[in-house]
């Protein structure tokens, strides 16, 4: 049985020979294949993070990654990358219909792509101003604040709300 651990840095990480997060505790105790996640991954990227065991169960909270050290930090933050793929949509170029399904040509964090919107309900309003657009195959494009948009933008994501 585990125990969660409050971090304050009472462990260590590293990299098994496969890759995969191994997390030691404070007593000597081996998790393999853990897993960061973050408690508030589009709110509060920043704060609250938990490191989970593979069946999921919680082995240490971190309220900042400035309460870690370098190393540790660094595998986490490697790891959050190969894991989350959420590009922030910064411009919409186009939309080939303003009905449902549509098109949408736009530019992200992450490049220009395009992406099916199968329905209105497709895009959901976080907390204001931020809105969370899901294609046709599931990936999520984040809309930080939709007010920050330029006005062909907003003209465009208004027509869909």
């Amino acid at each position: 049985m585990s125990t969660t651990i409050n971090s304050a840095q009472t462990f260590t990480l590293e990299r098994n020979a496969f890759g995969r997060l191994v997390l030691t505790d404070a007593q000597g105790g081996l998790h393999e294949h853990v897993i960061p996640v973050r408690a508030f991954p589009i709110t509060s990227p920043e704060r609250g993070l938990s490191l989970v065991s593979s069946d999921g169960h919680e082995l240490a909270w971190i309220d900042t990654l400035d309460e870690v050290d370098a190393p540790t930090r660094r595998l986490i933050e490697e790891e959050l990358a190969s894991r989350e793929f959420m590009p922030e949509i910064q411009r919409i170029v186009s939309v080939s219909t303003f009905a449902t399904p549509s098109d949408w040509t736009v530019q992200t964090t992450r490049g220009t792509t395009t992406f099916t919107l199968k329905g209105e309900e497709d895009i959901r309003r976080l907390a204001a101003p931020a809105l969370l657009i899901a294609d046709s195959h599931g990936i999520q494009f984040l809309i930080r604040d939709q007010k920050a948009l330029d006005k062909h933008s907003r003209k465009i994501l208004d027509r869909f709300l």
